[in-house]
């Protein structure tokens, strides 16, 4: 599909003109636009726009789906037609920040921070996928992997584990350097603490509950106080909390030190300032507080599966639609950390499915060719993990086809956590999924797989039936 000059045109004026947008940016599906008046935004013509999937309001922000691929050339169009200047994720954000609520501040500034390292964790998920089918044991031959049957296929399998590892062994660097860039200090030093938190000298954290066991934690003697020589591989509070006292220290030395003496004052004292604190007082703070959240959601889907499934699954989508759902990025790093493996990120797999197996369905309730084609792209986009077409393009447009995938999403999410389903890393959340699966755990995944795109359907069908025969009940009723 071209996206013409025009479209974009109509686009503009439906959001009330070119001065009533005040900035505007994009992600990989979305414009992101921050509006003087929401109000004027006429959403029907909008919605009629041959180019536009959908459209809603979100943490200030105004945000009209276009699609992957087709949203850069769209953008470049808006520019062209408002005069705007290419905007910064900065600049967006200081034009709708002022907007939110402390919670959703909170929640943009998570989504700020991990939306830009989502591809390295994404691809890191891939890869651990393939390599997950090469050691698997099970999948190929009874009781062996394939790599034991053929072992010429080992090193292969060990430097693909390398390269796939390696974005989640220095997880913390990653999120130091987003984090650091989030709260406006400098990027290089804030990976530098996320280093500096890894650091090989220190006892690493996967061998920390052993070596409390054991009675072996190393610790630093300053002056009499005790502090433990302990890293923080995997964690997510400690880099991040971390971060901002860093951005902080930075911002305070860079107002007061003259231009002569920063490089010489600026850093290094921003650097040891907050590494004393990290591993003094964030640290174990922010680890204690790290772990009680991993306890929390274990002993949940533990000792009540169901319900926790029932919950997540069925309302996962929700969270989309508020984008809360990106807070639970930070849940699933922390589980794969300390657990080994997250329950929760299967589920997402499962709810992204069946908004897209609810928006397929509708192709076949919807009569004007454009809706079908709308219903089929959007399907085949969220069985590949986007999922903002079919649920505002489609889905949400008609109420019950998204009611449909809640359900389903719920259903599938239960047998999963009944099953005890964990996913090894995050990856895709689509068809491809299942690479991100512990390979024992594949077979309840599948079927949780076919329960959330069977269920939406066959629901979507039946709502919409039933829609249309109520409707034809009403006409006939006003005719006579």
């Amino acid at each position: 599909m071209s996206v013409s000059k025009k479209s974009v045109e109509e686009i503009v004026e439906a959001l009330g003109g070119k001065e009533n947008i005040v900035t505007a940016s994009h992600c990989v599906t979305r414009l992101r636009l921050a509006l003087l008046d929401e109000e004027k935004v006429q959403k029907e013509e909008l919605d009629n726009n041959d180019l536009v999937k959908g459209s809603f309001s979100a943490n200030g922000q105004f945000q009209v789906v276009i699609g992957p691929g087709l949203v850069e050339k769209a953008y470049a169009h808006l520019l062209e037609l408002t005069s705007l200047e290419t905007a910064s994720k900065q600049e967006l954000k200081d034009a709708t920040e002022k907007k939110l609520n402390p919670l959703q501040r909170a929640i943009k500034t998570l989504a700020d921070i991990f939306i830009p390292i989502l591809p390295a964790i994404v691809t890191a998920g891939l890869l651990m996928g393939i390599n997950n089918v090469l050691t698997g044991k099970g999948i190929f031959f009874p009781d062996q992997s394939l790599i034991q049957v053929y072992g010429q296929w080992k090193d292969l399998a060990d430097i693909i584990n390398l390269i796939a590892n390696t974005s989640f062994v220095f997880l913390p660097a990653l999120i130091g350097w987003s984090a650091a860039k989030r709260f406006g200090g400098s990027e290089l030093l804030g990976m530098v603490l996320g280093l500096m938190l890894i650091h090989p000298d220190l006892l690493n954290a996967w061998g920390y509950g052993d070596a409390v066991a054991k009675g072996t934690v190393p610790y630093w003697n300053l002056f009499g106080l005790s502090v433990e020589k302990i890293g923080y591989q995997g964690q997510v509070l400690p880099v991040l909390v971390s971060a901002f006292c860093l951005a902080k220290i930075e911002q305070f030395m860079n107002k007061r030190v003259p231009d002569a003496f920063k490089l010489l004052l600026v850093a290094p004292v921003t650097l040891l300032v907050t590494g004393f604190l990290s591993f003094i007082v964030i640290g174990p703070l922010t680890f204690s507080v790290g772990t009680v959240i991993t306890d929390a959601f274990v002993s949940i889907f533990d000792n009540f599966a169901a319900v926790g499934g029932f919950i997540y699954g069925g309302f996962y989508a929700l969270l989309v639609v508020t984008g809360m759902h990106h807070t639970f990025l930070a849940v699933d790093l922390q589980l794969i950390a300390s657990v080994g493996g997250t329950f929760l990120w299967p589920i997402l797999v499962l709810s992204n499915i069946a908004q897209g197996s609810a928006s397929l369905a509708t192709m076949f309730l919807i009569r004007d060719e454009k809706g079908k084609g709308l219903s089929l792209t959007s399907a085949i986009s969220a069985f590949l993990g986007i999922t903002e077409p079919a649920m505002f393009g489609v889905n949400l447009r008609m109420r019950y086809p998204f009611i449909a995938a809640m359900i389903g999403s719920a259903l599938g999410a239960i047998f999963i956590t009944i099953n005890k389903v964990k996913a090894a890393s995050i990856g895709v959340g689509g068809l491809p999924g299942f690479l991100s699966i512990f390979p024992q755990n594949w077979l309840p995944f599948f079927v949780g797989m076919a329960i959330a795109l069977v269920i939406p359907f066959v629901l979507t069908i039946i709502f919409g039936k039933m829609r249309s025969k109520k409707a034809e009940g009403q006409e006939t009723k006003s005719v006579a």
